[in-house]
């Protein structure tokens, strides 16, 4: 049994994550739907991140992203759970629905399937959200590759992981 549950590169980063929000006194929050909950998982690996997580979001399914983090119907049928605007809405949502200064959320197609030609098997969406602040959440839309194959998924949910973990660095 080794003594991390995850790799070492997301633990290195969730221990940066968790030390840096500290000393910046903030906390944050999380909407995820491809990473599954990995990003609070890391985080949580972390001695001392309840001074950091206020809460993580698994909407995994579209009605939960709108149940839970209030994203509007229209958003997905309009632009799909993978898009920028359905992950400023859960960004919206999870500060709205939480204590954190800072939201983070994730949505994407880790494969093998449901990619299209528009989004294929690697497109991953993040939004940062910070409170108190006007306008839009920030957004990026990103490829990884690797989504294919014996170990692809795996690979995406990592590399988004990393991406995320990256975005609540102060």
């Amino acid at each position: 049994m080794t003594s991390n549950l995850l790799p070492a590169d997301i633990d290195a980063l969730a221990a940066r994550v968790v030390t840096e929000n500290i000393e910046a006194g903030r906390t944050v929050a999380l909407a995820e739907s491809c990473t599954g909950g990995l990003v609070v998982a890391a985080l949580t690996e972390i001695a001392g991140s309840s001074a950091v997580l206020d809460r993580g979001f698994v909407t995994y399914s579209n009605e939960s992203k709108m149940e839970c983090l209030g994203v509007a119907q229209d958003i997905i049928e309009t632009f799909g759970a993978v898009s920028i605007a359905c992950v400023w809405a859960m960004a919206a949502g999870a500060l709205k629905n939480s204590n954190a200064d800072v939201a983070v959320a994730i949505s994407g197609v880790a494969g093998p399937g449901g990619g299209t030609q528009l989004k294929p098997v690697g497109t991953v969406v993040f939004a940062r959200a910070y409170r108190n602040k006007d306008g839009e959440p920030e957004g990026e839309l990103k490829h990884f590759d690797g989504g294919e194959g014996e170990g692809g998924r795996a690979s995406i949910r990592h590399q988004a992981t990393i991406c995320a973990l990256e975005l609540l660095l102060p």
